[in-house]
């Protein structure tokens, strides 16, 4: 069929996989309009002449629905929708070889570091008078800030580095003037985001800098929240801690992706640590900051796991009661040390053992949250849904975590504002609240 011609190009992002994917796509939508091309992301439109997928390689489940989406766009391409279909992000730096040979309609394929060349393509130079600013793709009043880009971690399941290369931190100033930039355009939380925040200034620095980056943060004016994302915990730097305690903007939030609680389990995936280490880590965090909420994420089901290392996990998740919990089933890797191992747990197994934690889990996230009624909080309204505003407290980050219902009908509240509100009641993942 013949494709509908297009005398101005339009493009359409399409943006799967993590909050890191995010930020590139929105810097992405930057440079194009920058460069006077119209750009979309995620139209619901069929007025785009060209679509760029940002994709996802992280786990079968992410990789497969990269796949399906290309696809889709493909035949979109083929029925004349759409003229050209490119595509780039992890999936495509990972694959793109054996990529390009089983999907040849797709037009060009780039890497996690072509954006020069991605724009070049579309007919754009990559604007330096543009850094430090974006156009969000959420609404505006949160923004992630990705401080870093890549991982010089050897953990044995990974293949993040193989998609993202080596650490790079980004400087200090350029990231407070992406900071002052967002809250000049009515950003009010920043959350920070890396493949290793707590590694953050060991290339540029000589030294871990992560918690001056967060005082020249917490120094920007309309910042009313930072969050902290994805600390690696060995070799955490508890000055962080002394920040977080000193800074009132900074949030008593803290995402440190643990992955497992035998010391077996965390030998074999090469995490530099132990048990007893982590356990002793939680315990100075919990020390520091008395009201932080810790959330980490775990795999169930990587090799070697035994009934045995599962067991000495459910007793570390019941110990260590953490705040917030996600468990995601192993993933056998290509080219990481794990898929040198025997990928011997069956699926089924693997998904039990990702319930069990869960379960219990949801019943450490009812007590906690239980503990929270009568209580009064300052609360970020998010959305409005049906009858209900849906907010979040400093201890909540967006997508992943609990969330603040309030019933829409007696209240007037502005998305993006800040209320108060008084906890009346609460369920395993929710807290149900009215404004005082």
């Amino acid at each position: 069929m013949k494709t509908k011609g297009s005398k101005k190009t339009k493009v359409n992002i399409v943006t799967l996989g993590c909050s890191k994917n995010t930020v590139d796509s929105e810097v992405l939508l930057t440079q194009l309009k920058g460069n006077g091309i119209e750009a979309t992301h995620e139209s619901q439109k069929d007025d785009s002449n060209i679509v760029v997928i940002n994709t996802c390689g992280f786990i079968d489940n992410a990789k497969q629905e990269s796949i399906d989406t290309i696809l889709r766009y493909v035949d979109a391409k083929q029925e004349g929708i759409i003229e050209k279909v490119y595509v780039t992000g992890c999936l495509s730096q990972r694959y793109k070889d054996s990529l390009e040979q089983e999907i040849p309609e797709v037009d060009s394929w780039f890497g996690t570091r072509d954006l020069s060349r991605l724009l070049k393509q579309l007919n754009a130079n990559y604007k330096h008078e543009l850094v430090g600013e974006r156009i969000l793709t959420n609404p505006s009043h949160f923004a992630y800030l990705k401080i870093s880009e890549g991982c010089d971690r050897p953990c044995s399941f990974c293949a993040i580095p193989l998609m993202r290369g080596g650490h790079i931190s980004r400087p200090i100033e350029e990231l407070v003037k992406e900071a002052k930039n967002l809250a000049k355009n009515g950003t009010k939380e920043l959350l920070l985001i890396a493949q290793d925040s707590t590694f953050y200034g060991l290339d540029l620095y000589k030294k871990r800098v992560l918690s001056d980056l967060l005082k020249n943060l917490s120094d920007v004016e309309g910042i009313d929240w930072i969050r902290l994302h994805y600390a690696f915990p060995t070799g955490f730097p508890l000055d962080v801690l002394d920040v977080m305690a000193e800074r009132s903007n900074i949030c008593n939030y803290l995402d440190i992706p643990l992955q497992h609680g035998s010391t077996k389990m965390l030998k074999i995936m090469k995490r530099g640590t132990t048990r007893e280490k982590t356990t002793e880590l939680i315990h100075t965090i919990r020390e520091k900051i008395p009201d932080i909420a810790i959330r980490t994420t775990l795999i169930a089901g990587h090799p070697g796991e035994t009934e045995s290392e599962f067991k000495e996990m459910m007793n570390f998740v019941e110990q260590s009661r953490f705040d917030r919990l996600g468990v995601f089933p192993y993933s056998h890797e290509e080219n990481t040390f794990s898929h040198t191992m025997k990928d011997d747990i069956p699926a089924s197994v693997k998904n039990e053992r990702v319930d069990a934690i869960m379960d219990l889990q949801q019943g450490i996230s009812l007590e906690n949250n239980q503990k929270r009624i009568g209580k009064t909080y300052k609360v970020l309204i998010d959305r409005k849904e049906g009858g209900q505003f849906i907010g979040r407290t400093e201890y909540d980050s967006p997508e992943v975590d609990n969330e603040v219902l309030i019933d829409a009908k007696d209240n007037y509240l502005r998305i993006g504002d800040f209320t108060m509100a008084k906890v009346t009641d609460a369920a395993e993942f929710d807290l149900i609240a009215q404004p005082v």
